[in-house]
């Protein structure tokens, strides 16, 4: 029997898929835990004495275990290997040929001058699905650069339109790139995945942090490439719908999206019973309330400020429009809309106690954490003990 969901009626999807995590940091170690969050076995591989980097980031949560380590590693088994020696290259290559899927992020070449290569693993285990996340292009000039978000965030373009105007080029508050690298690479081991089952065989899935911090750009790269320049930067106001952004209520803020030209008609005349800001031509379609905002946005504020923050929201939701808190992080994670999105299940004195939970639901049930974020080595004579059996009824 594979492992279920929180329902206990079907197995996982990717139950009986063995994902073998090479990666560190945060893109690659990400996508191993979409595909553990699916049901995937997923066995991480880390150095001996310092594990994964990401152990010594955060705040401690453990003997070995950090916030920044837990938030990447939910749904993985731990073991301790030296690449560096003859026995640690052997059993990652014994591991590799019972994987279905090597996800690993050396730098350009390095993973070949180990033997653990695409096309070393590949010949051994011609079903692999094996994934090489880097910094830019392997087939480019800049293929032996070290990638980390930040760097491209500013090469690609995405801290030149976050921020205010005013201000200087601003990153994301999270590790962007990153993120949507893992979740891309994930995306691509699936899609391999469900062609094996047609052809038997396994593919190469290759991610680039450059090229996927392109790819987030989405309208934005495409407003600028018709421009022929950068559009402005808006902070938390919108580019080309207004009202749209964060505004100041009389006991905090709030988030305002007003879509169309019928929302704005029931702000004015139901929510902040100031039919004039409806009927004033200069603000009677979105076109006209964009070009006119330094008109349009001092004269809400005003009215926005005179309502307490439940009151106001209270009214737009009776009307139908967009609006919502602007929480702190911890207020946001703590709050009853986020009960099932934080796991609180304890563990022993190298784990966390909590974790955030898999966004995914399927037939209406939250994905469970199966395992807690692993201590280093955690599993490490459980995954010996089976590579030493498999290898001996392979003789």
């Amino acid at each position: 029997m594979g492992e279920t969901n929180a329902g206990g009626a079907r197995p996982l999807p990717l139950t009986g898929i063995r994902v073998l995590d090479l990666s560190r940091v945060l893109a690659g170690p990400w996508c191993a835990m979409c595909l553990g969050d699916l049901g995937a076995e997923v066995i991480k591989v880390e150095h001996p004495t310092r594990g994964d980097d990401t152990r010594d980031w955060g705040l401690p949560t453990g003997a070995t275990n950090t916030s920044y380590f837990d938030a990447a590693n939910r749904n993985k088994r731990s073991i301790a290997l030296d690449l560096a020696t003859p026995e640690g290259l052997a059993t990652a290559r014994e591991l590799a040929r019972s994987s279905d899927v090597v996800v690993q992020n050396f730098k350009t070449g390095g993973a070949e001058r180990l033997g653990l290569g695409h096309a070393a693993l590949s010949a051994e285990n011609p079903r692999l699905i094996y994934c090489s996340i880097s910094g830019y292009a392997s087939d480019g000039p800049e293929a032996t650069r070290p990638g980390y978000d930040i760097v491209v965030q500013g090469e690609a373009g995405l801290m030149a339109l976050n921020g205010e105007a005013e201000r200087p080029p601003l990153k994301f508050g999270l590790a962007a790139v990153d993120l949507f690298t893992g979740q891309y690479a994930a995306q691509g081991i699936l899609a391999a995945l469900f062609e094996r089952e047609r052809t038997g065989l396994g593919r190469h899935v290759e991610l680039s942090l450059f090229d996927c911090g392109i790819a987030l750009t989405a309208y934005y790269g495409l407003d600028a490439l018709v421009r022929g320049h950068d559009p402005v930067r808006a902070g938390n106001a919108h580019p080309s719908i207004a009202p749209y952004g964060v505004f100041e209520t009389g006991d905090g803020p709030i988030v305002l999206a007003v879509g169309n030209n019928a929302q704005y008609r029931r702000l004015c005349e139901r929510v902040l019973e100031r039919p004039d800001l409806a009927s004033d031509p200069r603000f009677a379609t979105n076109l006209e309330r964009s070009r006119n905002r330094a008109a349009l946005l001092p004269a809400l504020e005003a009215e926005l400020a005179r309502w307490t923050r439940a009151d106001l929201l209270a009214r737009l939701d009776a009307a139908g429009i967009p609006g919502g808190e602007v929480l702190g992080l911890h207020e946001a994670l703590t709050s009853e809309r986020a009960r099932d999105l934080v796991s609180p299940q304890g563990g022993d004195a190298h784990a966390a106690a909590r974790v955030l939970a898999p966004p995914y639901r399927l037939d209406g049930q939250r994905l469970p954490v199966r395992r807690m974020p692993p201590a280093l080595d955690a599993s490490g004579d459980e995954i010996r003990a089976e590579v030493a059996a498999g290898a001996a009824g392979l003789r």
